[in-house]
């Protein structure tokens, strides 16, 4: 596209009927939708090509078990192992299952998809056997012996993303679903998977690309009289992608929280009733409960959801001066887990009154203040949640009250603004602000216009980091080695 015609699409004129042929100055050309093309290194044209077979249910007593296999060749291995094959997209088939030697392995169901229509882009077949150790492990060998090698962690979903199936914002969420413990965890994955976040991601980059066109006709143009849009207009559309960026950013310490689940810690002095609530939130005995102070020596830590949000909580010693080394040893540890908590649970016994360092604590703006035994001081006014294990009264407030606290502004959106849920996510848009940050000062009348386009292109890709719109296999490295083998 010439740039009369890009600026006339963005709605700017310029004062010339007629202009040279536009050729950036090492700028890529300007494509509104599509990302860059990837293109694989020699180390990865290999893993882009070969079949590859993998148990994609975990192996054990089972009713079925699914074997995946993909590749260039898949159906000629397939074939091997089930010689009558079809090649009837998409329709469930039985058939028998024989190894090399004749011998039926199994009878069962077998699914074709063809290339590109498939998870991972390539031709792939999925085989439903019988559960169990045996039959699926005699299905694997024939396949392996038929030409197939074992796959990788998480091999099938780069292939996916390397082909274009998937971006790896969309490849994370595929991980983060299959280790979602709460609704809340597995509908910020769905959201992900679905394009949320890649598609903001997407707007914001389509937007620095609109920016860089513009600069990029006064870098190579630089005689026109103030250029063919102003720079403070210039400006002012920075400053607008970069607002959206912060707001993006913003989201980041909730949706960490949301992915890793809310660290919520128990405080308070020894025999306040922490283990005991502890336990009753959890609704079974974790903790070791005793009459005794001082009985938790070491903190505890266990996973658990409230409303469907995600926690951690952990219980951990009480809060007093000790001349036994082991109990100051489990003091030491409390306080390290207070300073990281996201909530601090500070329990305190019904009808006694809070003593001057549990006062200080509460000036701690994570601190809530839970009223320990409410069912023997029979006190449930004033300051604090009443709560009593033994009746369960108050328990569900606390539940409430911890989700509210945590996650209240998700709550609110009911998930309809995406969310950062991963350190990478928010290193990477951290780039990009910096990089825009950076540009600024060059888009004043006196500034170079070469540098402020310099720092755009950074920022473009910074985004393209994100969403896997560049060749580095590093970061594919570090995205899939945490998968299973069959996804």
């Amino acid at each position: 596209m010439d740039p009369s015609t890009r600026l006339r699409s963005l709605g700017m004129t310029i004062s010339r009927s007629a202009l040279p042929p536009y050729r950036p100055t090492a700028l890529p050309p300007y494509r509104p939708t599509a990302l860059p093309p990837y293109r694989p290194t020699a180390h990865l044209l290999k893993m882009l090509s070969d079949p590859i077979v993998a148990l994609a249910t975990p192996p054990g007593r089972s009713a079925l078990a699914i074997v995946r296999l993909s590749g260039l060749g898949a159906f000629e291995v397939a074939a091997r192992v089930v010689p009558a094959l079809r090649l009837q997209p998409r329709v469930a088939q039985l058939a028998t299952f024989a190894a090399a030697d004749g011998s039926v392995i199994d009878r069962g169901l077998y699914t074709v998809f063809v290339a590109p229509h498939s998870y991972t882009g390539d031709d792939t077949v999925e085989f439903s056997c019988h559960g169990g150790l045996i039959a699926p492990a005699r299905l694997l060998e024939a396949l392996q012996a038929a030409g197939a090698r074992p796959a990788v962690p998480g091999e099938f979903t780069r292939r996916a993303v390397l082909n274009g199936r998937l971006d790896l914002v969309q490849a994370e969420a595929v991980g983060d679903l299959i280790d979602a413990s709460s609704a809340a965890q597995a509908g910020a994955a769905l959201a992900q998977l679905d394009g949320n976040l890649s598609r903001r991601v997407a707007d914001l980059r389509n937007a620095l690309l609109d920016l860089q066109a513009v600069l990029g006709y006064e870098v190579d143009f630089p005689d026109e009289d103030d250029g063919p849009v102003p720079r403070s207009r210039i400006a002012a559309d920075l400053a607008g992608v970069a607002g959206r960026i912060d707001r993006l950013i913003a989201t980041a310490p909730a949706g960490e929280r949301l992915r890793e689940g809310a660290l919520v810690v128990f405080a308070g002095r020894p025999n306040a009733g922490k283990s005991s609530l502890f336990n009753a939130l959890l609704g079974n005995d974790r903790a070791l409960v005793t009459e005794i102070p001082g009985t938790t020596r070491d903190a505890i830590e266990a996973p658990t959801s409230f409303l469907g949000w995600p926690v951690r909580l952990v219980d951990t010693a009480g809060l007093r001066e000790s001349t036994d080394r082991v109990e100051q040893m489990g003091v030491e540890v409390s306080h390290r887990w207070l300073a990281s908590a996201d909530l601090i649970l500070l329990c305190a016994e019904s009808g006694r009154a809070l003593e001057l360092d549990e006062s200080r604590r509460l000036e701690d703006a994570r601190a809530l203040l839970v009223r320990t035994k409410s069912d023997l001081s029979g006190h449930n006014g004033g300051r604090g949640i009443h709560v009593s294990v033994v009746t369960g009264a108050g328990l569900d407030s606390i539940r409430t009250e911890i989700a509210q606290r945590l996650f209240g502004d998700r709550i609110r959106l009911a998930d309809i603004e995406p969310t950062l849920t991963r350190a990478r996510h928010r290193d990477a848009l951290a780039a990009a602000r910096l990089a825009l940050e950076e540009a600024r000062p060059h888009l004043d009348a006196a500034g170079d216009i070469v540098l402020a386009a310099h720092h755009v292109r950074h920022a473009i890709l910074a985004l393209d980091e994100l969403i896997g719109a560049v060749d580095l296999d590093e970061v594919l490295d570090r995205i899939f080695a945490g998968f299973c083998v069959g996804k």
